[in-house]
């Protein structure tokens, strides 16, 4: 093909862009696709060598800033009268990008500027493409050269476009252009131009109320060298300044630095911000894309705090590469860091506390603020009380109707309580679903940054967005992974080991010694697990840290996923372990096992040779022991466990401090820097310091706390019904607790984004198979079967079995109806998302086509039918009928004429 006439570029589309247009030093490769322009004439606008050859298209610098033109005039030609700099190319094919316009209709002249609307949904242009030149005299030579020319193989139009009087694109003046009569947007009224409306405010009233403060970041360098804390602190300064945050440094006392870190430009938020939307819908966790005007997105979507914090941390914590700056807390070259936190709003939690204090259902709207101010991942947390809170309801009053009408060890209660535990997870289930849909955030879960402690192996291609991105095999973390199963069995077997040795010796001291000092003696027990357990979940839950940091995982969803399934096992053993032992080793075994736990008779046999023998104790099975286990568990602990949680946080931080006042007293940082506050600042800063010596909030220590909580439900329920009524008390108070604590007693916690509650959704799903099991076991031994002696009823191993398996089928056979039920059931969240996903792809069609789908239809059939010439061939076929109406009439006149030959 004449290289004069035809120019091959590349069809890779133009990046998603929030206001600008991409970076002029982007490369674009050739390829067999052709963007040619032809014309009746033999003249070619690539034929001028001289011109074509002596600049690249792709190092030209443009102007990041949209037009504003708004209600443009064009004219199809281009009038001497008219000295405008700026054409309108219309009429293009979706694979033409910004770079193709670029080189070919810089030939013409500088281009100051190009400016191509895009549709964000399916990342190509409009059909619209706008030039700016620094002449006008080169807007009329690229008329000249290209109106009415090919290009991809259609044919486009060019024209001037009439400036306003005001508009500084274009040199001189043109026309006057009417103003359009005002619309329910916004319009200053000088100019004529278009004006954005009032901005709201980006700082939202926490922030404001606390000097517009974004994060504190806690600074503690001690009794460190003073070469190697100054140089970590002017390195931590500069990497905050290097990513647009401006920061002020107090005195935190008690050897600290207090940074405090805000955005040095709003206009510098809003680009970080919309950059997060944009990327959101890239990624499907927002089903259509933010408005191509940023402002006009904040408007429609204003900006939470929680979102503001978000993207604030983001630009303080994510590595270099990605636009942060890596700060890591206690971490590699960050060792003096201690922390990251944004700062209390004291009105809103005093309002939150009243508020919630005072209601006995927490509605969806309350969570939504809290959502506002915490982010998903508390309010998914709060969410999954108040439903769990919800559904206890219906449980107590099973337990209570049960506990009164029925017998213990109930098969109907049991078949009662494996419904509701399965109805609640499935429901919970769908109700995430919902809040995510809610709250813009489904499947944000796979959408998380790279932590900075990922090692990759090396750097590949994307093969979906063609990025370069750090990878890891999955095969080797696959077969780190496998190390978790001899290490979970590990654990177990220890804790499980422990917990038999102690159990017996409980058993012993408690049931059979019979000697001096036995009410000191029974404590031994507690004494132990009290000593042992500690240290050796401590030593197990390091072990877990280390291996799970070796499994490699490349963001903080996923590492905390596996850190969780991990800690699960040894709280399942911790909590669980002992109830088991009673219920299936003391009761239906403890006739044989325990005579022979009688160490004490043995030992002082030898000093007692000649004497009367003592005749050993009697042993009997206390028939009481695991329903007051059962009852120790799910009420005793529960209060004991609010109790620490709210009483020994405050004990420890007041401990921790008078001994950090008195270490620091001795190095000599007593009161440093409080008599040097401002008077303005006193309170601010003080409240600044108490708030970083509080503990940071772990959501899935309560989230664990409810997971165990519902295992008792579910495992224990047919052996004392009442426990589902203590749950809902200790979880209405539970619910109040946490806000205080939150509040009170801990840092305020980052907003980080979750459409789920994680991985104990899956721990509650096993929670709930397991009770079925257990449940028929405990029926099986001991539904109508103790004797006086509390022996249960001679066991078969295939009793035990069937009882397994049956109950099994029964808990599958529920769950995949109450699945089928929910199903049909509409849900509002995954309704919502459908219809935002249509409007999104009606829109597309509508500024595809440019009008409705059937009118287009019945046109493009009129103009076909009229256009056509003498058809040929199998076309001939085809245009017998013109249309619906004629086939409609030719069948009519079949049947007709079918039906009159037969009365013939």
């Amino acid at each position: 093909m004449d290289r004069s006439r035809t120019r091959s570029l590349s069809r890779g589309r133009s990046p998603i862009r929030s206001n600008s247009p991409p970076r002029g030093g982007r490369s674009y490769s050739r390829n067999s696709r052709s963007i040619t322009r032809s014309r009746s004439r033999t003249r070619s606008p690539v034929s001028d060598r001289s011109r074509s050859q002596t600049q690249s298209p792709v190092s030209r610098a443009r102007s990041r800033s949209r037009s504003g033109s708004r209600g443009r005039s064009y004219s199809r030609s281009a009038s001497p009268g008219i000295q405008s700099t700026k054409i309108v190319i219309e009429k293009l094919t979706k694979n033409v990008t910004e770079a193709h316009i670029t080189e070919i209709f810089s030939r013409y002249g500088e281009i100051k500027k190009v400016d191509m609307p895009l549709n964000h949904q399916y990342n190509t242009n409009r059909g619209v493409c706008y030039v700016i030149y620094h002449s006008s005299s080169s807007a009329h030579a690229a008329i000249a050269h290209m109106h009415e020319g090919q290009l991809d193989g259609a044919v486009i139009n060019v024209s001037i476009v009439i400036p306003r009087r005001s508009d500084p694109s274009a040199s001189g003046s043109g026309p006057p252009v009417r103003r359009p009569p005002p619309g329910p947007r916004y319009r200053g009224q000088t100019g004529g131009r278009y004006r954005s409306p009032p901005r709201r405010p980006l700082l939202s009233p926490a922030v404001a109320n606390n000097h517009g403060v974004d994060y504190l970041i806690s600074f503690r360098f001690g009794s460190i060298a003073k070469e190697k804390a100054e140089a970590q602190f002017e390195k931590l300064i500069s990497a905050l300044d290097s990513v647009g945050l401006k920061t002020e440094a107090r005195d935190g006392a008690n050897g600290s630095i207090l940074v405090f870190v805000t955005v040095r430009s709003e206009q510098k938020l809003i680009g970080e911000v919309y950059r997060s939307r944009v990327k959101d819908w890239l990624y499907g966790v927002r089903p259509a894309a933010p408005d191509k005007e940023t402002q006009r997105s904040l408007d429609k979507e204003p900006l939470t705090e929680a979102e503001r914090l978000r993207i604030v941390y983001q630009l303080i914590t994510l590595p270099v590469g990605e636009g942060g700056a890596g700060i890591t807390p206690k971490h590699g070259s960050w060792n003096l860091v201690e922390s990251i936190f944004p700062l209390h709003d004291h009105d809103f939690n005093k309002a939150w506390l009243k508020n919630w204090s005072t209601t006995w259902i927490v509605s969806i709207e309350e969570l939504e603020k809290l959502r506002d101010r915490f982010g998903e991942k508390i309010a998914f947390y709060f969410a999954f009380l108040q439903s769990y809170l919800s559904f206890l309801v219906i449980a107590a009053a099973i337990g209570v109707g049960a506990y009164i009408l029925l017998p213990q060890y109930s098969p109907v209660f049991a078949i009662s309580n494996c419904l509701w535990s399965v109805i609640f997870v499935e429901y919970w289930k769908r109700q995430e679903v919902d809040l995510a849909v809610r709250w813009s955030v489904r499947n944000v879960s796979q959408l998380q940054n790279k932590r900075a402690q990922f090692i990759h192996e090396k750097e590949v291609e994307d093969p979906v967005t063609g990025e370069v991105v750090k990878f890891f095999p999955a095969w080797k973390r696959l077969l780190r992974q496998i190390l978790q199963i001899p290490f979970a069995l590990g654990a177990s077997c220890m804790l499980s080991a422990l917990y038999a040795v102690v159990f017996a010796i409980e058993i012993l001291l408690s049931e059979v010694y019979t000697g001096p000092l036995k009410s000191v003696l029974v404590f031994i027990p507690t004494g132990l697990l009290t000593l042992f357990v500690p240290i050796l979940t401590s030593i197990l839950t390091k072990i877990a840290a280390r291996m799970t940091e070796f499994e490699n995982y490349e963001n903080e969803a996923s590492q905390e996923a596996a850190m969780t399934q991990k800690i699960f096992v040894f709280n399942f053993i911790c909590s669980y372990v002992p109830l088991f032992l009673t219920a299936f080793i003391y009761v239906p075994f403890g006739n044989l096992i325990v005579p022979h736990l009688d160490v004490f008779s043995p030992a002082v046999h030898p000093f007692t040779e000649g004497e009367e023998p003592v005749a050993p104790p009697v042993f009997r099975i206390n028939t009481n022991r695991l329903r007051n286990q059962v009852i120790y568990f799910t009420v005793t602990a529960q209060i004991v466990d609010l109790a620490l949680e709210t009483i020994v946080p405050y004990v420890k931080r007041r401990v921790f401090r008078k001994a950090r006042e008195f270490q620091n007293t001795r190095k000599g940082f007593e009161n440093a820097g409080k008599a040097d506050d401002d008077k303005d600042e006193e309170a601010f800063l003080k409240r600044a310091r108490n708030e970083a010596e509080l503990d940071e909030y772990d959501v899935y220590s309560d989230l664990r706390e409810m997971c165990m909580q519902f295992g008792y439900l579910t495992l224990f329920s047919p052996v004392w019904p009442l426990a589902s009524v203590s749950f809902l008390i200790n979880n209405w108070v539970e619910l109040r607790s946490d806000s205080v604590k939150i509040c009170v007693e801990m840092k305020r916690p980052v907003p980080h984004r979750a459409d789920s509650i994680g991985p104990w959704l899956d721990n509650l799903a096993f929670l709930s198979w397991m009770g079925s099991i257990s449940s028929a076991v405990l029926i099986y031994l001991f539904s109508d079967s103790a004797t006086t002696a509390g022996t249960p009823k001679d066991l078969t191993l295939w009793g035990v079995l069937t009882a397994v398996i049956f109950s099994e089928h029964i808990y599958f056979a529920i769950r995949l109806v109450v699945r089928t039920a929910l199903s049909k059931l509409d849900s509002p969240g995954l309704l919502k998302e459908r219809r935002e996903r249509f409007l999104v792809r009606r829109r597309f069609l509508q500024e595809s086509l440019g009008v409705d789908e059937e009118t287009e239809i019945h046109d493009l059939e009129k103009i076909e039918y009229g256009s056509q010439a003498a058809p040929t061939g199998s076309n001939a076929f085809w245009v017998k009928q013109r249309g619906a109406k004629a086939t409609i009439v030719a069948g009519k006149e079949i049947i007709e004429s079918s039906l009159s030959k037969k009365t013939q």
